[in-house]
Formats: structure tokens, C-alpha cells, sequence
């Protein structure tokens, strides 16, 4: 959108290059108006920039952080910064004098987002690990799956990004603002471990009630449930989830089931009749034409799009939910702002002494 900054314009935030939730989290900020400058370590300077998640960068430096030049030239950085983004293992930082102490004693306001995997204390702190893994112990990727699939890993969604990037953007924005209170900075501590399991926070609340099963096998949400699962067509899949009876019988009654809905409607959860009678009836069709039949319903039946498809669906080209930029399919920035709208993403433009002197430094202080 012309002339939109986001709200958070005005905010600098200093990214320390790292893998995974540390992009995203310096993504998300920069989609909403942040100013990111990146520091790239020089063995990592040639990687092949990811177009989407590297995505509204004001640019990016190369500093040897393992050098007192290179160490100086973040400093004076962190000194104009409002919020720095790290992702290292425990210690990393403080042995490379750029930790909390060091950082807060240049800029006492300064926000210090750091995210690790297993945490910062505990028997795994210093040991290696990768999304798939935080999920595990956190209770998140046994619940994925069905009993005949076992556990299912959802990529890297629900550690990398949800429970480690996205929390420590929240992390950052809330520390912010307590900032702009106080006066005071302080360290954002976001674990994977521990953003999985918040994640996780209603099915603990469900268990706590009795209402999830110990295995995966007839739990409402985890794909063994008849009315919440997907079934095959002859040319692809589709996703059913009518949760409400009501929802039900209007799925049951398009796939033409008519004396046999008000049996069905209410078949518990787990039972495998109706999942064969739906099975067996979505495979006599192709996705289309069942996109024809439910269009417009409350069937709660949609059609499962690959990367490929989805941004040629009428409800994301509306909303231009995924848009092309560069030639590049973006997610679209969300969510979305009615004042301070967010600025439209595009790719780091500016050169090493623009950066610096937007950020109050020039050359001879490096």
C-alpha cells in the first residue's frame, strides 16, 4: 500500500544473522514497519538469501563478531538500536562480548531477543536440536497424527516459527513497550521448548478435563475423528470439519446421504462406518467438482491447495492473502492494520552507508 509505514515505524532493531526462528522474528517485525538491519558473519555472507523470509530488511552489513573491529561496529549499533534479535546457544554471545551486560551497558533501553531451542538452563541447554525435536518433549508432536500414521511431524511450523519466532516478536513488542514506560530495557528469553508447549496450552486444558484420549485414536482434533479429518478424491484431497451436529447434516445431506443423516449425524467420533461411507463417496468425484457442490455451504469442507494452487483461490486472491512480488509469491504481512498499515515487503535496497548513517553511525566509527 503507497505510503504505509506499519506500527511500528520508527522502531531499529539489529538482527543478528542466525537459522530459523531468528529470521522469522526479524520478518515479522520488519512487515510491520520495524527498520532491521542485519549483521551477516563473513563465512555466512555468501548464502543465497531465502526471497520470502529475508524479505523488508533496510539491508544488511558484514562484521567478524569474533574480532574486537567487528565486535566495536555492533556495539555502536546496539547503541542507536531500540531491539537486537540473537539466536545462538547459550553463552555464544557473552563469549563474543556481545551479551546482555556488554549490550546493556551501551544502551540501557535497549530490547535483547534471544531464542534457543531447549532453553537457556537444563540438562539439554548446550546440546543440538531442531524443531522437530523441541516439539517433541513438549508434548505437541505426540498429539500430531493418527494411529495408524504414529506422530506427525507439521514441518517446521509449530517450534521454528510459532512457538519460537512468532512468540519472540510478541516477546520483543511487549518488552517495547514496558520500554517506553520504564525506560528501562531488559532480555526476551523465548525457548522452542517452551513456545511448543504454550501452543499446546488449550489440548493440556482439554486433557486436564478428561477430554483427550492418551493415544492418537479418537480425539476430536488430531485426524482420528470421522467428521475432522481429510478424505481422498479421485484427483486429490479434501478437508472435512464440521464440528456442530448443524454443520454435520449439511455435509451429509450434499454428499446425497439423505434417510441415512440422522444416524450419522450424531455417530461418535471415533467410529469407523461413517469414515468408510464418506471415503468410499469423496473418491467418486474429483476436488473440483466437490468444490462445486459445498461452495457457498456451512459444510465446513475445503479443498486442500499445494503452494502451487493456493494463490489462485478467490477467497486469498480477495484478500490478497498471497501476492506476487518480483516474481516472487509472498505471504501477505498479517495481521492487518486499519491506520498504520503495513508497508508492502519488498527486498533490502540500501547501501552499507545509507544503513549507517540512517542508523547515526558512518564509516570512520566503525
Amino acid at each position: 500500500m503507497q505510503g504505509a509505514n506499519g506500527p511500528l515505524s520508527g522502531i531499529r532493531v539489529l538482527e543478528i544473522e542466525s537459522i530459523g526462528p531468528g529470521p522469522f522474528t526479524a520478518m515479522v517485525l520488519a512487515d510491520m514497519g520495524a527498520n532491521v538491519l542485519r549483521i551477516r558473519r563473513p563465512a555466512a555472507a555468501q548464502r543465497r538469501l531465502n526471497p520470502v523470509l529475508d524479505r523488508g530488511r533496510a539491508g544488511s552489513i558484514t562484521a567478524d563478531l569474533k574480532s574486537e573491529a567487528g565486535r566495536d561496529q555492533v556495539l555502536a549499533l546496539v547503541a542507536q538500536a531500540d531491539a537486537l534479535i540473537e539466536g545462538f546457544r547459550p553463552g555464544v554471545m557473552e563469549r563474543l562480548g556481545l551479551g546482555p551486560d556488554a549490550c546493556f551497558a551501551r544502551n540501557s533501553r535497549l530490547v535483547y531477543g534471544r531464542v534457543t531451542g531447549w532453553g537457556r538452563s537444563g540438562p539439554l541447554a548446550q546440546t543440538a536440536g531442531h524443531d522437530i525435536n523441541y516439539i517433541a518433549i513438549s508434548g505437541a508432536l505426540h498429539s500430531m497424527g493418527t494411529a495408524e500414521s504414529g506422530p506427525v511431524p507439521p514441518l517446521n511450523l509449530v517450534g521454528d516459527y510459532g512457538g519460537g519466532g512468532l512468540l519472540l516478536a510478541l516477546g520483543i513488542v511487549s518488552a517495547l513497550l514496558e520500554s517506553s514506560r520504564s525506560g528501562q530495557g531488559q532480555v526476551v528469553d523465548a525457548a522452542m521448548v517452551d513456545g511448543a508447549a504454550m501452543l499446546m496450552a488449550p489440548l493440556y486444558g482439554v486433557k486436564s478435563v478428561g477430554g483427550w484420549a492418551a493415544e492418537r485414536a479418537g480425539n476430536l482434533l488430531d485426524g482420528s475423528c470421522w467428521y475432522y479429518t481429510v478424505y481422498r478424491c479421485q484427483d486429490g484431497w479434501v478437508s472435512v470439519g464440521p464440528l456442530e451436529p448443524e454443520f454435520r447434516r449439511i455435509l451429509l445431506e450434499r454428499l446425497g446421504l439423505g434417510d441415512e443423516v440422522d444416524t450419522l449425524v450424531h455417530a461418535s467420533a471415533g467410529d469407523p462406518a461413517p469414515r468408510a461411507r464418506l471415503a468410499t463417496i469423496f473418491a467418486s468425484r474429483t476436488r473440483a467438482e466437490w468444490s462445486a457442490i459445498f461452495e457457498g455451504t456451512d459444510a465446513c469442507v475445503a479443498s486442500i491447495l499445494s503452494m502451487d494452487e493456493a494463490p489462485s483461490h478467490p477467497q486469498v486472491q480477495d484478500r490478497d492473502t498471497l501476492r506476487l512480488i518480483d516474481g516472487v509469491v509472498h505471504p501477505a504481512p498479517a495481521p492487518r492494520f486499519s491506520r498504520t498499515p503495513n508497508p508492502e515487503p519488498k527486498p533490502a535496497c540500501n547501501t552499507r552507508d545509507e544503513l549507517l548513517g540512517v542508523w547515526g553511525c558512518n564509516a570512520h566509527q566503525q
